[in-house]
C-alpha cells in the first residue's frame, strides 16, 4: 500500500519517499472529483450530513497527503523531494481552483444556508458554512463561465511562482559561503561559532572556516565578528540573495513583477480595487485605509524612541569605536558593543546558560503549569535523526503531538514555522488528536557539548510553541474550524506572540537555565541586566516591522505593477516615510521577503502588529494575576485563556474570544508599555 495513503495515524515518514508522490495524491484527487460530481447532482441533497461532512472527509484526506509533501518540500529539499513536489504542484492547485468554482456546489452550500436546517445547526457549523460561502466567492465561483479558466490558471501560476520563490531563495543561501584562513579574522566571534565555521570547512575537505549565510553563522558573524570587511561581504550576500546580482535563474524579481500581476488581474476579476481588498475579505482588519492608520499612528509613537536609539548608537560608534560612517553592516556589531557597554553583559555570555534539554524542559514546565497538561516523550517514525516527537496529555488522555525539528541544515528552508500535521475531528471511531511539526533553525550541537540557545532563539520556540498550543488544545470537533483552522490571519499570532512573554519572567527563565561548563543557574544579577536590556532599540526594531508590514499593504494596494515606478522605489519611499535606518541602494530585501511572495501573509504582514497589541493585553491579564499571587504561571488564567482563546479554534470571531477572555476591547496601552515606550 501507497504509505501516503494510510490515514490511521502518523505519517509513515520511514517508508514514504517521492516516488510516493504522484500516484497518491492523484488517486486522491481522482477520488475527491468523482465525490464531487456525486455532490454536485441534482439528486444530492445539500444537508449537513449528506453534503457537508463526506466533502470535509474527502478534502481532509487530500490536505493530510499533500501536507506531508508541502512539510517535505520544507524540511528535506533535495532534488527528488523538490521535483516530486513541483511535479504535482499545478495539479493539487488545479484541483483546488476547480472545487472553489464549483457553481453547483456553490448553489449547494447556498440552499443549506437558507434552508431550515440552518438554523437548527451548531453555531459551530453555521459558521464553517458562512465562512465556505465566502470562501467560494473569493475563489471565483460568481465568476462568468468564461472567466473561470483564466482564474484558475491565475491560482495555478501564482503557486508555482511562491515555491519557485523559496526555492530560489533556499539555493541562493546555501551558494554562497565565506572563507577565512588566518584565525586572527575570526577575532571576536564566539568560540562554539568559530567550531561550527571550521566543521563546516571540515566536511568540505578544506582547512580554514566556513560561514554560511544560514542563520547560526550569519547573525553571530553580524554580531561579533570584528573583522568589518568580512560582516560587509557577509551583509551584501546576504541582502542581495536571489536578486539581479546574483545567478540570474536564481532573481526572484520578475517573480515579484508577475506575482503583482496575477495578484492585480484576480482581484479585478473578483470585482475589488486591489489585492490588499481581497485579503483582508476573511481578516479581523475591516479595511486597508483601517490597516494603513493603525501602522502609521504605532509609527509615530515609535519613531521618537528608535531616533533616539539610532542618535545614541552613532555617538558610541563615533567616540568608542571609531566609526565615523555606520554602515549597515555595523549596526548589529555596534549594537552588540554599545548593550554590552551599557548593560555590562552580551547574548553570548547568556546563550552560555541555555543549553537545549533545559530550555525544552523550562518549555514545558510553563505548558503544563498553565495548561494542566503533561508532556511526555513519544516515538514514531521521523524524517531526520535529530526530530524528536512528544504527547500531550490532559487529565490521563493524549489530547496531541507534536515533532519538533529544531537545528539548522542546508535542505530545510530558513525561519521558524508551526504547520499542521492533523487536525482535531470528530469521527465514527472516536476524536482524531491533532499533531502538529514546529520546525526552527537553531545551531546543532558541536563537539560533543549540547547545543545552546540565545535568548532570541527560546523567544523564537516559544513563539513556534504557541501556534502549536492553538492547534493542539482545542476543543472543537468540526475540522474546518479546529485548532488554527478557520482563525482569522491577524489573529493567528495571539498566542504565539502571547507565549513569549514568560521567556522574560524570573520564575521561568531561571528553570531553564544550566551553564554549558558548570551547571551553574543563570545568576539573578545577570538577568536583572536582561531585563534592563529589555528594550533596548525596541524603537528601531518596532519601525522595522512596520516598515515591512507598510511596504506589504502599499505594494498590494496602491502599487501599480504595470507602472513605471519600481518595488525598490516603493521601498524607499516607505523608509523615507516611517524608517530611521537606512540600507544600501542595492539592498534587494524584497527578494528574500518570503513572507508575503513565497508564503500566506501577501497583504497580510501587519498581522504581526495587530496580533502584537491583542497578545500583549491579553498576557497583561497574567501580569495582573502576578500582583496577586506572585507568579505569572497563574493556572486559573491560564484556564481562562485556555477556554476562551485556544479550546475554540476558528469556532468564533477572533474579537469574540478576546473579549471573552479579557471582557473588553483590546488596548494598545500593554504593547507600549512592554516595548518601554511609555515615558516615566
Amino acid at each position: 500500500m501507497n504509505p501516503l495513503l494510510d490515514f490511521s495515524g502518523l505519517p509513515h515518514f520511514d517508508a514514504i519517499t517521492p516516488e510516493h508522490v504522484g500516484p497518491a495524491i492523484r488517486e486522491l484527487i481522482e477520488e475527491n472529483r468523482k465525490l464531487v460530481a456525486e455532490l454536485s447532482s441534482p439528486e444530492s441533497q445539500p444537508s449537513w450530513d449528506a453534503f457537508m461532512q463526506p466533502l470535509t472527509d474527502a478534502g481532509e484526506r487530500l490536505g493530510r497527503a499533500w501536507g506531508i509533501v508541502g512539510h517535505m518540500h520544507s524540511v528535506m529539499d533535495v532534488p527528488e523531494w523538490r521535483e516530486a513536489y513541483n511535479a504535482l504542484l499545478p495539479e493539487i492547485t488545479g484541483y483546488y481552483a476547480e472545487l472553489g468554482q464549483n457553481e453547483a456546489i456553490f448553489a449547494k452550500v447556498k440552499a443549506l444556508r437558507e434552508s431550515s436546517e440552518y438554523a437548527t445547526l451548531s453555531p459551530t457549523r453555521r459558521r464553517i458554512i458562512d465562512n465556505d460561502l465566502r470562501d467560494f466567492r473569493l475563489s471565483g465561483a460568481e465568476l462568468p463561465e468564461d472567466n473561470k479558466p483564466r482564474f484558475k490558471a491565475i491560482q495555478e501560476e501564482m503557486s508555482a511562482l511562491a515555491a519557485r520563490f523559496s526555492e530560489n531563495l533556499l539555493d541562493a543561501t546555501n551558494a554562497h559561503a565565506e572563507w577565512v584562513s588566518d584565525e586572527a579574522g575570526l577575532k571576536g566571534l564566539p568560540e562554539d561559532v568559530k567550531t561550527a565555521a571550521r566543521s563546516a570547512a571540515e566536511r568540505d575537505g578544506k582547512p580554514g572556516w566556513k560561514f554560511s549565510l544560514q542563520a547560526p553563522a550569519y547573525v553571530p558573524v553580524m554580531q561579533y565578528a570584528e573583522d568589518r570587511e568580512l560582516r560587509a561581504r557577509m551583509y551584501r550576500a546576504y541582502t542581495t540573495r536571489a536578486s539581479e546580482f546574483g545567478k540570474p535563474e536564481w532573481d526572484n524579481g520578475p517573480l515579484i513583477a508577475r506575482l503583482l500581476e496575477l495578484r492585480a488581474e484576480e482581484a479585478a476579476m473578483l470585482g475589488y480595487d486591489n489585492y490588499a481588498q481581497v485579503s483582508l475579505v476573511p481578516k479581523m482588519a475591516e479595511s486597508t485605509a483601517q490597516v494603513a492608520a493603525f501602522l502609521r499612528e504605532l509609527a509615530a509613537k515609535a519613531k521618537p524612541w528608535a531616533s533616539r536609539d539610532v542618535a545614541e548608537l552613532r555617538e558610541f560608534a563615533r567616540g568608542e569605536l571609531g566609526l565615523d560612517t555606520l554602515e549597515s553592516w555595523d549596526i548589529a556589531w555596534v549594537s552588540e558593543k554599545l548593550k554590552h557597554a551599557r548593560y555590562a553583559f552580551s547574548n553570548e555570555e547568556v546563550k552560555q546558560y541555555l543549553p537545549e534539554h533545559m530550555v525544552m524542559a523550562g518549555l514545558f514546565r510553563v505548558v503544563e503549569s498553565l495548561f494542566s497538561v503533561e508532556i511526555q516523550p513519544d516515538h514514531a517514525a521521523v524524517w531526520h535523526p535529530a526530530v524528536r516527537l512528544y504527547r500531550i496529555v490532559r487529565d490521563g488522555v493524549m489530547i496531541g503531538q507534536f515533532f519538533v525539528d529544531l537545528y539548522a541544515r542546508e535542505t530545510k528552508r530558513g525561519g521558524a514555522w508551526m504547520a499542521d500535521a492533523i487536525g482535531r475531528r470528530m469521527t465514527d471511531a472516536g476524536i482524531q488528536t491533532p499533531v502538529a511539526y514546529l520546525c526552527c533553525n537553531f545551531p546543532a550541537p558541536v563537539g560533543g557539548k549540547p547545543a545552546t540557545f540565545s535568548h532570541d532563539d527560546v523567544l523564537t520556540l516559544f513563539h513556534e510553541t504557541g501556534h502549536g498550543l492553538h492547534h493542539l488544545l482545542t476543543q472543537v470537533e468540526e475540522l474546518p474550524v479546529s485548532g488554527i483552522d478557520g482563525v482569522e490571519w491577524d489573529a493567528v499570532e495571539l498566542p504565539s506572540q502571547f507565549m513569549e512573554n514568560f521567556c522574560w519572567e524570573w520564575d521561568v527563565l531561571a528553570g531553564m537555565t544550566a551553564h554549558v561548563e558548570t551547571g551553574e543557574p543563570l545568576p539573578r544579577t545577570l538577568f536583572d541586566k536582561m531585563i534592563a536590556a529589555r528594550n533596548f532599540q525596541s524603537g528601531m526594531q518596532t519601525l522595522r516591522q512596520i516598515e515591512f508590514a507598510l511596504f506589504d499593504l502599499l505594494l498590494h494596494s496602491e502599487f501599480d505593477a504595470a507602472g513605471t515606478r519600481t518595488v525598490q522605489q516603493l521601498i524607499a519611499e516607505v523608509r523615507k516615510e516611517v524608517a530611521v535606518i537606512f540600507p544600501p541602494d542595492w539592498n534587494r530585501f524584497p527578494q528574500s521577503f518570503a513572507h508575503i511572495f513565497g508564503g500566506g501573509y501577501a497583504a497580510g504582514y501587519y498581522s504581526y502588529k495587530w496580533a502584537e497589541v491583542l497578545s500583549a493585553d491579553a498576557y497583561a491579564a497574567f501580569e495582573e494575576a502576578a500582583e496577586r499571587n506572585g507568579s505569572t504561571l497563574d493556572a486559573a488564567t491560564g484556564e481562562r485563556f485556555w477556554r476562551e482563546i485556544l479550546s475554540v479554534g476558528g469556532s468564533r470571531p477572533a474579537m469574540e474570544s478576546f473579549k471573552a477572555f479579557r471582557g473588553r476591547e483590546p488596548s494598545v496601552d500593554a504593547l507600549l508599555r512592554h516595548n518601554g515606550m511609555i515615558d516615566a
